[in-house]
Parts: structure tokens; C-alpha cells; sequence
């Protein structure tokens, strides 16, 4: 008995390490409402020492609090969780905090015998989205005896490419800039989105109107929510009279980028905005009209996130009217060279060096890559390369380490006096393989990546080529 009774003590210690080592502050009371648990993140937030606060009633140490505010022992009387809400108040200290606060009931044999709330300070990237929101604002407003410049966005004859489906996709979006049809971006991570989303915006009859832009992943979803369609002075604690991002656009472009983040809740309002042409700010009940292209990203198939619950059906029909999907670097290797030789004179401007030109083993070294990160990661990989550069041409010592084996593969010394093409490939898959897992130390998940490859896969060519 004594030693379960000291597993038990040891089960309970280390749970409370685990809630009092988070950055999410944890406040536990239970079924009178008597604080039973309050870690340091939480006394952080609210300005009190854990001390003024265990032990005590959660309407006793916070005042302010009612039974009907407090969320703590709305739980409590109702047994219902309340999920992400969003509560901006003045701590003891007088700072202002935003916090986004989960509140659950805890229940044994079906009797609610505490609850717990978890709150989350999103302070900063509030402030930091209201400052943004407040400058897009300030932007549309018109300045008397100013001018006011319009930013440079890209533009379709900006993008490089001699690659026939490119080509194609490009033409497509330029017939789709003259309508106000929603249009849906398809690409991987570094494949160029935001370059056909501007130019679309560019070569549009809103070409004078603003264009913004808003990553979906970027925010949380109880920000998200306000960012996007605005809020009323009481729609929560704090909330105060602010457009949201569609009132700014209105007469211009919105752009929603990994749209298959968004959360399911507020993908819904999205589409009934989208349907009425209207938009209603969070805590309001008045319709505001809004003339506002939708422009829309992702960077995986829309049909699997539609499959796995992170995109809506209905909405997805709704923003893929026009759809522009862009292929991926190692597609379009007759682009390689063209890219490479305008990304070195781009980087000459802000990168001090005397190269002059790309050397040949370097545009071989990257036509056999795969560019997993896609036009995004050349860009990179040859600013790179010009800042280790001393002579006047770029050599293939100046890439990263995972272009080296690549020339070496290339080279017929490598591969003497085989002639038998399924041999040459075997060992130039084995040389390959073998070099990444010497600079992954043998993590087989990073060497799949260097090699630009599934996990899978390369645990496959192990067993395939017997290699340990």
C-alpha cells in the first residue's frame, strides 16, 4: 500500500511540474469555487502573487469579477465548456492584457467537482495586428495637398520563366485579373504565389485600390475572426469600434493565404461574406457592404484538406472558380539557369562582391537538385553563394555541402569502366544516399530531406539496396 500510495504522490508531482513549467496560465478551482492550483504564467498575467490567489474564492481575489463574468464559475454552475475567448482587461499592475482563455469543467462519477481555465497571452500579437490594421487604415485616408504613393507590386512581365506550363498559368491569370471572380492560388512553399497574386492585382482595373494581405496560419483564431471582419465597442472584454480587413479592402484585393488554416468556424462566416457581398463585425448586428476581390493561397491539395476536415467543401467551391496551380523548381528545370543568372544580379545589389558570372559545374549542380523549397531556396542558395565568393565567378565550393556530391556524380571518373546504365545509377543512388546520412549523422528523417525525398521512400531504398 505505501508504495502505491508514493506513486500516486510522484504521479501528482510531476503533474504539477508539467502545469507550472507551461507558458499557458492554468487556474484550477474547485466545485466552491475555492482556487486549488494557479501557476506562475497565470500570476504573471494578472499582476498577483500565486499567494494572494490559492486558497482564496476566484471572485475574492479578482473583484472585478462577477458570478455571470467570471467564466471560472459560469462553468462551474452550468457544466458546459467554454471554448476561445477572447478577454482584454487591466491586470493589478495596470498593464492591459488581451488573453484567449479555454475554460472546462472537471467532473468525477458525472459530478462537476472543479474547472479549470486555461488562458493564453496573445498581448503582443494583438497590439502588433491593430498597429497594422491602423496603418492600412491611415493609408486610404486622402491627405490633403499630398501625394500619396501607391506601393510597387510585382507584375506578370516580373516573373521569369520559359517553362510552357508556367507560361500557361500566367496567361490564365492574366485573363482572370480583369473580373472580380474569386481566384484560388495552388502551389508548394517557394513556388511564387504571392508574385501571381499581386501581378493579378496589377494588371486589374483595382490596380488604384488597395491590396491586402492576411496569412491565415499567422493568427490566432480569436483574432482572426476580428482582423478579418472587424469588431463593436463590447463584443468582448476590451473590443473596441475597428474595420476589419474586408472594410479596408473595399474596392481592392484581399488575399487569404493558406486559406486551409483558417479555422472551420470562421471559414463559414468567410463564405457567407463571400454570398452576401456584406460583412458583419464581430458583436454588431449592422451589414456593411464591401466590394472586395478574393484572392486566396495554399500549399497543399485543397482536395486533401477538404478530405482531413481543415477545408470547407462548400467554401472551396466558392473560391475556386479560377484556379491557378504552379509548378514546383524541379519541374521547370529549363528555368534554372535563367533564375540563377537573375537572382545574382539582384543580390549584387545589397551583397558587396566582384562575381561576374555562374560557372558551368554550378548550373549542372542545380539543374539535378530537387529544390524542395522551390524558387524561394535558389534565390537563397545563390545569395549564399555570393557572400563566400572571393573571385569573379561563382564555383560549385561556394554552395551549401549538399551540392557537392551532385558534381561528383556527374563526373565519368566517378563511375570507371561501367557501361551498364542500371549499375551506374545504383551506385550513384548509394554514393548519394550514404553522403547524406554521413551529414545527417545518420538521422535518416534529415537525410531524406537533403536528399529531397519522403522518409519512406528513403527507408525503402535502404532495405532495396541492403545498406544498413
Amino acid at each position: 500500500m505505501s508504495g502505491q500510495r508514493n506513486h500516486s504522490e510522484i504521479t501528482e508531482d510531476m503533474a504539477r511540474d508539467l502545469l507550472e513549467s507551461l507558458d499557458e496560465g492554468i487556474h484550477i478551482v474547485n466545485a466552491e469555487g475555492i482556487t486549488i492550483f494557479y501557476n506562475r504564467a497565470a500570476s504573471l498575467l494578472d499582476g498577483l502573487a500565486v499567494e494572494e490567489v490559492m486558497g482564496v474564492h476566484v471572485l475574492e481575489a479578482f473583484p472585478s469579477l462577477t458570478q455571470k463574468t467570471s467564466t471560472l464559475m459560469n462553468v462551474l454552475e452550468t457544466g458546459i465548456p467554454m471554448g476561445e475567448q477572447q478577454q482584454t482587461y487591466v491586470n493589478r499592475k495596470g498593464k492591459q492584457i488581451t488573453t484567449v482563455n479555454r475554460t472546462v469543467p472537471l467532473c468525477r462519477a458525472g459530478e462537476i467537482v472543479g474547472a479549470v481555465e486555461i488562458s493564453r497571452d496573445i498581448t503582443r500579437m494583438k497590439e502588433l495586428s491593430e498597429k497594422v490594421i491602423d496603418l492600412q487604415e491611415r493609408m486610404r485616408e486622402p491627405r490633403a495637398k499630398e501625394t500619396v504613393l501607391q506601393p510597387r507590386f510585382f507584375r506578370f512581365e516580373d516573373i521569369i520563366t520559359q517553362n510552357p506550363v508556367m507560361l500557361r498559368e500566367i496567361e490564365r491569370a492574366k485573363r482572370a485579373s480583369f473580373t472580380r471572380s474569386p481566384v484560388l492560388v495552388i502551389g508548394e512553399t517557394g513556388t511564387g504565389k504571392e508574385l501571381i497574386v499581386q501581378s493579378i492585382h496589377s494588371h486589374s482595373p483595382r490596380r488604384n485600390q488597395p491590396l491586402i494581405a492576411q496569412n491565415c496560419a499567422a493568427i490566432p483564431s480569436s483574432l482572426l475572426e476580428g482582423i478579418l471582419f472587424g469588431t463593436v465597442k463590447g463584443a468582448f472584454t476590451g473590443a473596441e469600434d475597428r474595420p476589419g480587413l474586408f472594410e479596408l479592402a473595399d474596392g481592392g484585393t484581399l488575399f487569404l493565404d493558406e486559406i486551409h488554416a483558417m479555422p472551420i468556424d470562421v471559414q463559414a462566416k468567410l463564405l457567407r461574406v463571400l454570398e452576401e457581398g456584406a460583412v458583419r463585425r464581430v458583436g454588431g448586428t449592422e451589414m456593411r457592404s464591401v466590394n472586395v476581390r478574393i484572392v486566396v493561397a495554399t500549399n497543399e491539395d485543397p482536395l486533401r484538406s477538404i478530405q482531413e476536415g481543415r477545408l470547407r467543401r462548400d467554401l472551396y467551391y466558392r473560391i475556386h472558380v479560377v484556379g491557378i496551380h504552379l509548378p514546383p523548381l524541379r519541374e521547370r528545370k529549363e528555368d534554372i539557369e535563367l533564375l540563377t543568372r537573375h537572382f545574382l544580379q539582384k543580390a549584387k545589389e545589397h551583397v558587396p562582391t566582384r562575381v561576374e558570372k555562374v560557372a558551368d559545374e554550378v548550373i549542372d549542380a542545380f539543374r539535378h537538385y530537387d529544390w524542395p523549397g522551390n524558387v524561394r531556396e535558389l534565390e537563397n542558395t545563390v545569395e549564399g553563394a555570393l557572400n563566400l565568393a572571393t573571385g569573379s565567378e561563382m564555383k560549385l565550393e561556394h554552395l551549401p555541402s549538399h551540392f557537392h556530391p551532385l558534381r561528383r556524380h556527374l563526373d565519368a571518373e566517378f563511375i570507371p569502366e561501367v557501361k551498364n546504365l542500371r549499375e551506374v545509377l545504383t551506385r550513384v543512388e548509394e554514393s548519394m544516399i550514404k553522403q547524406a546520412l554521413r551529414e545527417s549523422q545518420g538521422n535518416v528523417l534529415k537525410a531524406a530531406r537533403r536528399l529531397g525525398i519522403p522518409r519512406q521512400t528513403l527507408q525503402y531504398r535502404l532495405k532495396k539496396l541492403r545498406m544498413e
